[in-house]
């Protein structure tokens, strides 16, 4: 496994983009399915399918958020805090969130309209079989009540889905904020 420390010193550390060296081609069936995976994931969770959306995580799951600083000088590429984070969940803490969302959450009532908007992806293999690093771009717009304005951010998602059964089952996700000081806080959203 990689070293994903920002911390670290030695700069072969820092992830930038794409770890791994073999890409799955644009256009491939693989590439093709893990992005009609990415797009029916973003549709599941825009239309509030929590129950759909969680059929799509591997039990072992891990999903953080780490929090991004700004630094400059020979610290700048060390921008990700992983000390500490807006959330570090797996599937047990997932399946509390969507189960809260879908009964009882009073911040959530009225829900949200949200759109996700999914670009840029890169898919790489894992040395596992029938693993893929997937690397993408997110755009989320959310209206709240009938405020005119809608709120955005954006950011980074570095996933590893698993092929379990013949569907792609999201096992990793770090998802890393473009800026830490967007109109949207990655908490206040139902699930990113």
């Amino acid at each position: 496994m990689t070293d994903r420390s920002t911390a670290a010193v030695d700069k072969s550390a820092i992830m930038r983009g794409l770890v791994s060296k073999t890409r799955v081609p644009l256009g491939s069936a693989i590439y093709n399915r893990l992005l009609e995976t990415l797009y029916d994931e973003a549709a599941a969770l825009d239309e509030r399918r929590f129950d759909d959306w969680v059929a799509m995580l591997a039990e072992d799951l891990l999903y953080t958020a780490p929090i991004r600083l700004t630094r400059t000088g020979p610290n700048k590429d060390r921008d990700v805090m992983r000390t500490m984070g807006h959330f570090d969940d797996d599937y047990n803490s997932i399946l509390m969130r969507t189960g809260r969302l879908s009964k009882s959450a009073w911040a959530e009532d009225p829900p949200s309209r949200t759109r996700r908007f999914i670009t840029n992806v890169r898919v790489g293999e894992t040395e596992a079989a029938d693993e893929y690093e997937v690397v993408s771009y997110l755009n989320v717009e959310r209206s709240r009540f009938d405020s005119p304005h809608n709120e955005r951010t954006t950011c980074e998602r570095r996933d590893v889905w698993r092929l379990v059964d013949d569907q792609y089952k999201l096992s990793r996700r770090e998802i890393r904020r473009s800026v830490d000081a967007l109109d949207v806080q990655l908490r206040d959203l139902p699930v990113i």
